[in-house]
């Protein structure tokens, strides 16, 4: 016997089918910050007007950010790794010596 309270069947048992995905579903509320967020995607993308696509679209803008600044962080890293290797190489390369003759003997 089903029950109703408000929008939500209430029955005590699942009423819905198996789901055929192993993979976590998320469930999202379009109000607050998430709905400025997709009014701003829509000004962004005005050819796509269905909110889960735009959801969609601004999820895969906010991954590509992220990637580029991971990216660039890496890029400063590796850049600072060598001057710092550049620096140190001076107190273990001779460049007088290096220069001259007497390293090619």
């Amino acid at each position: 016997m089903l029950v109703r309270f408000g929008v939500a069947p209430a029955s005590g048992q699942c009423y819905t089918s198996p789901v055929p995905t192993s993979h976590p579903r998320y469930t999202v509320t379009d109000t607050g910050e998430l709905r400025e967020m997709l009014d701003l995607a829509g000004r962004r993308w005005p050819a796509i007007s269905d909110r889960r696509q735009l959801l969609l679209r601004l999820a895969g803008a906010g991954a590509e950010r992220i990637g580029a600044e991971l990216d660039a962080a890496a890029g400063e890293t590796r850049a600072e790794r060598q001057r710092q290797a550049l620096v140190r190489s001076t107190t273990l390369i001779d460049t007088e010596t290096l220069l001259s003759d007497a390293a090619w003997r």
